[in-house]
C-alpha cells in the first residue's frame, strides 16, 4: 500500500495525471505537425500510411496477447470486440480493410500495401516492442499501455477537417478508417480507463501506470522519428536506399 509520505492520488487526480501524458503524443511530433498543416507531399503521404499499415495489423494480435493474460470473462467479452474492430466480424470488413482503403486512396495499390514492402526498419522494431510487451506483462499493465487512445479522437478530427483542404488529391472516402474510430476509441477509452484506475491503486502502481502509458508514447513517437528520417530527410533516405 502507498505510505503516509506519498498516499495514492485519488481517481480523478490519476486520471488528470494520465490525461496530461497527452503533451507526448505523436500528433505533436514535428512528422504529424507537418501532416497536420498540409506540409507532406504525395510519397510522404504514402509512406506515412503503408508504414501505419504494419502498426493497424499488429493491434489484433496485442489485444490477442492481452486476451490470453486475462483470466476475467466479462473483461474478455469486452477486449475482444477490439479484436473484430480491427479484423472485421461477419459482412463487416473492420479498421484493417479501412486503412487498405486509404492506402488506395492515397495512391498505393492494395497488393503494395499488404506487401509491407514500405515498411522501415524503426516502424517494425517499435511496433512488435509493443506486442511483445503486451505478451509479456499482467494483462492489466497492457490494458493500461492502450490509453493512448485517450488522445486519439482529437487527431481523427483533425484529419477530418483538414486533409479534404491540404490533400484535395486524397479521395474522401478513403478516410472512414478516422470517422470509424472516434466513436470506437472512445468506448475503448472507457473499458481501459476504468480498469487502470481500477487496479493501479498505490502510489507506487499509479506511478507505475504513468511509465507504462509513456512507454505506449514513446512506441509511438519512435515510430514518427523513424518516418522522419526515411522520409523527411533525403540525403539520409538516399544512404538508406545505397546501403
Amino acid at each position: 500500500m502507498g505510505s503516509t509520505e506519498n498516499p495514492p492520488w485519488s481517481r480523478v487526480e490519476f486520471e488528470q495525471q494520465l490525461r496530461e501524458k497527452g503533451t507526448g503524443y505523436h500528433i505533436h511530433h514535428p512528422f504529424n505537425v507537418l501532416m497536420a498543416a498540409g506540409k507532406l507531399n504525395p510519397e510522404q503521404i504514402r509512406g506515412w500510411v503503408a508504414n501505419r499499415f504494419y502498426y493497424q495489423i499488429s493491434i489484433p494480435l496485442k489485444d490477442a496477447a492481452i486476451l490470453s493474460n486475462m483470466p476475467v470473462q466479462d473483461m474478455r467479452r469486452q477486449w475482444i470486440t477490439r479484436i473484430t474492430d480491427h479484423d472485421g466480424y461477419d459482412d463487416e470488413p473492420g479498421g484493417i480493410e479501412a486503412w487498405i482503403r486509404l492506402g488506395e486512396a492515397v495512391g498505393l495499390k492494395r497488393a503494395e500495401i499488404t506487401s509491407l514492402e514500405h515498411v522501415v526498419p524503426g516502424v517494425k522494431f517499435a511496433v512488435d516492442a509493443y506486442i511483445n510487451f503486451a505478451r509479456q506483462r499482467p494483462w492489466q499493465e497492457s490494458v493500461c499501455s492502450s490509453l493512448t487512445e485517450l488522445f486519439a479522437p482529437e487527431i481523427h478530427k483533425n484529419r477530418l477537417a483538414t486533409w479534404p483542404e491540404h490533400y484535395q488529391w486524397i479521395e474522401q472516402d478513403g478516410l472512414q478508417y478516422f470517422r470509424n474510430r472516434i466513436t470506437q476509441a472512445r468506448k475503448d477509452v472507457e473499458e481501459a480507463l476504468q480498469v487502470t484506475l481500477d487496479y493501479f491503486n498505490t502510489r507506487e502502481l499509479q506511478e507505475r501506470a504513468l511509465d507504462i502509458l509513456q512507454f505506449k508514447l514513446d512506441v509511438l513517437w519512435c515510430l514518427s522519428d523513424a518516418l522522419t528520417t526515411h522520409y523527411l530527410h533525403p540525403v539520409l533516405k538516399d544512404d538508406y536506399r545505397n546501403g
